[in-house]
């Protein structure tokens, strides 16, 4: 973060959204306990019925009628692998 992250307070929620890998494009709400968003997160995912860890690194950051909204990008190294649908075997 630097010296243009704006202040957030303990117990304010931002709007996150995730882009990349099998989260991408959706969107979940997150409350700041220490005046900062995460730097990363970690989100259990249900890939095929599988669950798995996914991890996603801060991006990028934008304020919206009065809301926060901060992207996180997939972080393939950091993430649990995800069965990649041609290696299934012909299982869908």
């Amino acid at each position: 973060m630097n010296s243009d992250t704006p202040q957030l307070k303990r117990g304010d929620e931002y709007i996150t959204i995730f882009a990349g890998g099998p989260n991408d494009g959706q969107t979940g709400t997150r409350i700041s306990t220490d005046g900062t968003w995460d730097d990363e997160v970690t989100v259990l995912t249900a890939v095929d019925g599988k669950e798995t860890m996914i991890d996603y690194n801060f991006a990028s950051w934008r304020e919206l009628g009065g809301k926060y909204y901060v992207t996180y990008s997939y972080d393939a190294a950091d993430s649990e692998p995800v069965e990649d649908p041609e290696d299934r075997g012909g299982r869908q």
